[in-house]
């Protein structure tokens, strides 16, 4: 089982990433951590490991919802969150995979609705989103102007 539940502020956790060193975001709650690179921004959710290899060049952190950090206690639990990052990877990378921008837009804005909830959908700035499915950030804004209108 995993040891302590960390509370590191923004700060703390980008310095604490930026050593190589290992966490996990809690898989028991809605939370996780938007990870800003120097050409992309990707997303780790609940259960996703962070840190090490994956996110040495990271520029930038925002957590989301009530961010709750674990660290791996041993092997299973780290080959586990392993896994389940790259399920992130690929959930991210298939709304990508969608040739039509503004569909891109759409779709991660209504990801992060199901996944946490309007309020904090609405509180996450349009360039990261923009960042994270290669769209311009107007393209964010006037989806999220279409779901308002609605």
């Amino acid at each position: 089982m995993a040891t302590d539940n960390l509370n590191l502020l923004e700060y703390d956790i980008k310095e604490f990433l930026q050593h190589k060193n290992l966490l996990f975001i809690n898989p028991k709650k809605k939370n996780g951590l938007i990870l800003i690179k120097k050409y992309y921004t990707d997303f780790a959710g609940p259960g996703a490991i962070i840190g090490g290899c994956f996110d040495e060049d990271l520029r930038d952190v925002i957590p989301v919802g009530n961010l709750s950090l674990l660290k791996p206690s041993n092997h299973r639990e780290r080959h586990r969150a392993y896994l389940i990052r790259r399920q992130w990877v690929r959930l991210i990378k298939q709304i990508t995979d969608n040739p039509i921008a503004h569909q891109r837009a759409q779709v991660i804005l209504n990801q992060f609705e199901h996944w946490f909830d309007t309020k904090i959908t609405a509180e996450l700035p349009d360039q990261i989103f923009a960042s994270m499915v290669g769209v311009f950030p107007d393209t964010i804004t006037k989806a999220r102007d279409l779901v308002n209108r609605l």
